[in-house]
């Protein structure tokens, strides 16, 4: 009976950890894809420079739901004519429990949820691109808890200096 007890207490536990995020839906919000110099730009060589814009933004839909979006935002130039601009919106709305406590919930929503959402946003942009014709593009990992640490150090350093003044 005891063991029983203890088998149930342990499978509430988990349940309630597990409840403490879940993912609700992972959707395409926007997507624009422009080739400005096209045809033309075919008849170049090939050398592009290629600039990835990230931003990460979440809003509170009610109690334990967020919707977490992920923009990027991708160019490339040959030379200084652009040959493709290609933006994407994934979101994701994602249920945080209340037992996160408000540091962790914040690293969540900046670079957890991020992190899921990149792969879905990744394979939009290859696609586009490929649909394009240009040559196929396939974008190196993020590190979206090295780049919330880094946003975090800079708001640290930012509160010292007024502290400061």
């Amino acid at each position: 009976m005891a063991e029983e007890q203890q088998a149930n207490g342990a499978a509430a536990e988990q349940e309630q950890q597990q409840q403490a995020f879940a993912i609700q839906r992972v959707y395409t919000k926007d997507v624009s894809f422009e080739a400005p110099n096209s045809p033309q730009i075919f008849r170049r060589e090939w050398k592009s420079d290629l600039n990835l814009d990230l931003n990460v933004k979440n809003e509170k839909i009610e109690d334990n739901l967020y919707e977490v979006v992920l923009k990027l935002t991708v160019t490339s130039k040959i030379d200084d004519d652009v040959a493709f601009l290609c933006e994407v919106q994934q979101a994701g709305i994602f249920t945080i429990g209340d037992q996160v406590e408000e540091g962790q919930r914040a690293h969540m929503l900046a670079a957890f949820c991020p992190n899921i959402l990149f792969p879905y946003a990744r394979e939009v942009v290859s696609s586009l691109v490929g649909r394009a014709t240009f040559p196929q593009l396939n974008l190196a990992p993020v590190n979206f808890d090295a780049v919330f640490a880094q946003h975090m150090e800079q708001q640290q350093k930012r509160a010292q200096e007024q502290a400061d003044a």
